[in-house]
């Protein structure tokens, strides 16, 4: 190349280099391995792209017009290059200095004595490289086989799973009884409260005496009219009697006085019977109890105007306890004719009691759609109090299902699925299956196991169709 160019120059590893050329002139030459190339830039400037190869310029491209563009030699460009700016120019071989253009004196020192280095040198310098293809050309091994996934299963099984419902109510007396007057009338006194114990015989409350009083005495006093009316007609018809023995009276007179004793002694019948409601009035404004037990309500206060039949007290009575639940209809339809139900203390479990199904209402609660239910209890302890909170356990009958842990559940199509072990080759597939309930362990299956079928329990996260599996044990 004659003249400076200047321009840009990129050295490569493995001395490649490539100069992108501002070039004025005319003309530039560049030296291959075996010619020298020549190329005619068109008027102007123009870029070009040189590329070094063993020391020498290839001239590679140009973006010259066509009209004597630089002949191209193949060639490729390094990688990690470095770049800069420099101003070249031609340089006879041997003396290029960095940066100029031209063969380089060191490679061309060391190509002269590499080719008077002897040919048996060169034979063992090829050995390796003639062992690497050699072993490359060697029969590849197998892959290893991937190894088989540990796993935990169980064998499905159809077995009589009942389940048991459990529900939450409150003991109540057996026989309950709500105290009231008899009459109406004004309470004066109430005698016992909530939580008092009573006794057959024993006043719970007063009412104002004073009007059946009043009614008795005149009952009493007009018993005794009639009775001394009854005194008068009964020795009249004795006198008729006896002078119509004598004749000395007409018979129609003695039968006069005979109708007249008559009257009296019915009007001293009514009279007594009037005494004795008036009697029983005075009496039912003392509100007594009939049985033995214990005050858990109260419907009135002192000075209250109670009618009769108003609740004043609710006594339950002793000798039976029952466990009342509010069921849904759907355990009562489940539920075997004669159930046996456990109840146990809500706050001390270890308080427990057996009982039967004593009542069932024949109608469901209006607000609730649930039916009570009273539960019988057999010799309760002391400590199931009225009122106490109790849980009651029932066992409901049940056709025979395969029960399966809930971790052996996965999903194919957003539906629930197993993965089942082929006993044979170890290798899991996926199954769809349809669930009848959850229960608090285990999940029970309607559809897609028919027994028998090893299912995974313990890692079916990481499983795959067709993976080979090795079975730790059954799950528990």
């Amino acid at each position: 190349m004659t003249g400076a160019v200047t321009g840009r120059a990129r050295h490569c590893p493995g001395d490649h280099a490539v100069a992108s050329l501002q070039s004025p002139s005319p003309a530039m030459i560049g030296r291959g391995r075996d010619q020298v190339l020549l190329a005619t830039a068109a008027p102007g400037p123009a870029r070009w792209r040189v590329k070094f190869s063993g020391g020498l310029a290839i001239a590679a491209s140009s973006n010259a017009p066509p009209v004597g563009k630089a002949a191209r030699a193949a060639g490729g460009e390094g990688v990690n290059c470095h770049e800069a700016d420099m101003r070249l120019r031609a340089a006879p071989a041997g003396r290029c200095r960095a940066g100029e253009i031209g063969p380089d004196p060191t490679r061309a020192h060391h190509a002269r004595r590499a080719r008077r280095v002897p040919s048996w040198v060169r034979a063992l310098a090829l050995l390796p490289a003639l062992a690497a293809g050699l072993g490359a050309c060697k029969r590849e091994e197998p892959a290893e086989a991937a190894p088989a996934r540990p796993v935990r299963s169980i064998v499905a099984e159809r077995r009589a799973a009942g389940e048991t419902v459990m529900l939450t109510g409150q003991i109540k007396a057996e026989d309950q009884a709500a105290m009231a007057f008899r009459i109406g009338g004004r309470m004066v006194q109430r005698l016992v409260n909530i939580g008092d114990q009573v006794k057959p015989g024993q006043e719970l409350a007063r009412l104002d005496p004073a009007n059946e009083v009043n009614a008795l005495r005149t009952a009493q006093a007009g018993l005794a009219a009639a009775q001394a009316q009854l005194s008068q007609s009964r020795a009249a018809y004795e006198r008729q009697r006896t002078l119509l023995a004598q004749g000395h009276t007409p018979r129609a007179q003695f039968e006069l006085a005979e109708q007249a004793m008559r009257t009296a002694q019915a009007q001293v019948d009514s009279d007594e019977t009037q005494v004795r409601i008036a009697a029983d009035r005075v009496s039912y404004t003392i509100l007594q109890a009939d049985a033995a037990g214990t005050v858990i309500a109260r419907g009135a206060e002192p000075g209250e105007v109670v009618q009769a039949g108003q609740m004043i007290v609710q006594v339950a009575r002793e000798g039976g306890r029952d466990a009342v639940f509010d069921v849904p209809a759907q355990v009562l339809r489940a539920a075997p004719g004669d159930p046996r139900v456990t109840v146990t203390l809500t706050d001390d479990p270890t308080v427990t009691a057996v009982g039967r199904v004593r009542e069932v209402a024949p109608q469901a609660d209006p607000v609730t759609r649930t039916f009570e239910v009273k539960v019988g209890l057999t010799d309760p302890p002391a400590a199931m109090r009225l009122g106490a909170t109790v849980n009651g356990k029932m066992h409901l009958d049940s056709d025979a299902v395969i029960a399966i842990p809930a971790s052996a559940l996965t999903e194919i199509n957003r539906q629930p699925a197993v993965w089942i072990v082929d006993p044979a080759t170890l290798t899991v597939s996926l199954h769809a299956i349809e669930l009848l309930r959850f229960d608090p362990g285990p999940v029970v299956v309607a559809h897609g196991l028919t027994g028998g079928e090893i299912v995974v329990t313990a890692g079916v996260q990481a499983l795959h169709p067709g993976q080979k599996v090795r079975l730790l044990g059954e799950a528990g």
